[in-house]
C-alpha cells in the first residue's frame, strides 16, 4: 500500500478517545460514529456528516474514530481543513487507500471550485472502494456555501447529527469524567465552583483541568477551592 503523505504538524491528541467523550444529548451521534468504525460496516452506515458551534466536540469525535480505526490495525486519516487549505486540494489524492476518512472543519475549503471538484471525487472513490467518511463542519449541509451541485448531492446522503451544548449539569459530568480519567478527585462542589467562575467552552474548560492537574500535581495538593483560588487567582 502506498504511504500517505501527510503535512508535519496533522497529530492526534491522545485525549481525543470516545472514553473521554461525555455525550450528554449527543449520545445518537456517539453511537453512530463508533459504529462507523467497524470494519464492516457498509457504505449506508459509512458517510457521517457532524455539525454544531465551536466546543461542541466535533473534532475530539473524529480524532476518536481515527484513534479507535488505527488500534484495529487500519489506516485511517484526520485533517483539519482550516489548517490545511493552502496545501491545496491534492491532500485528498489517494486518500480511498485508507480505511477511514475523516474531514473536519469542511466550511473551510467550500466555495473553491478546485477543492469541491477533489471532494466529489474522492466521495466516489471512498464510496467505490467500500471505505468510510466522516465528516465534520459548523453548520448543516443544506447551510453551507456549496457551489457544485454534485458536491452538495453526496453531502445530501450523509447520516447528519447536530452536536450540541453540554447541559450545566453534563458540563461538571464531563469534567469529572476528564478528571477521573487524569487521576484526579473532582467533587461536585469544586466542579461548580470552576464552572461558575471559568469560561463556559468545553475545550476551554479542559485546558483549565489540565492546567490545575499540573499545578496539583507539582503542589502534591487534593483539587479544593482554596487550592484553585490561590492557583487561579480567583
Amino acid at each position: 500500500m502506498k504511504p500517505i503523505q501527510l503535512p508535519l504538524g496533522v497529530r492526534l491528541r491522545d485525549d481525543a478517545t470516545f472514553a473521554n467523550y461525555y455525550p450528554g444529548a449527543n449520545a445518537a451521534a456517539l453511537g453512530y460514529v463508533e459504529r462507523l468504525c467497524q470494519p464492516d460496516a457498509g457504505w449506508g452506515d459509512s458517510l457521517i456528516y457532524l455539525w454544531g458551534s465551536a466546543g461542541v466536540g466535533r473534532s475530539h469525535l473524529l480524532q476518536a474514530a481515527c484513534l479507535r480505526a488505527e488500534q484495529q490495525g487500519e489506516q485511517a486519516v484526520y485533517l483539519p481543513l482550516a489548517e490545511l487549505v493552502e496545501y491545496g486540494p491534492e491532500l485528498l489524492d489517494d486518500l480511498e487507500q485508507c480505511a477511514l476518512v475523516c474531514l473536519d472543519d469542511l466550511e473551510a475549503v467550500l466555495g473553491r471550485s478546485a477543492w469541491e471538484e477533489a471532494l466529489f471525487h474522492l466521495f466516489n472513490r471512498l464510496r467505490d472502494a467500500g471505505k468510510r467518511l466522516l465528516l465534520a463542519a459548523c453548520a448543516a449541509p443544506r447551510e453551507l456555501p456549496v457551489a457544485l451541485p454534485d458536491l452538495q448531492s453526496r453531502l445530501s446522503l450523509a447520516l447528519v447529527f447536530q452536536l450540541r451544548e453540554l447541559a450545566e449539569e453534563d458540563k461538571l459530568r464531563a469534567l469529572q469524567l476528564r478528571a477521573s480519567r487524569r487521576g484526579l478527585q473532582l467533587s461536585d462542589e469544586v466542579g461548580r465552583f470552576i464552572l461558575t467562575r471559568g469560561a463556559r467552552s468545553m475545550s476551554a474548560l479542559f485546558e483549565l483541568l489540565e492546567q490545575l492537574d499540573q499545578a496539583s500535581l507539582q503542589a502534591q495538593r487534593k483539587l479544593t477551592i482554596p487550592f484553585l483560588k490561590q492557583t487561579l487567582g480567583w
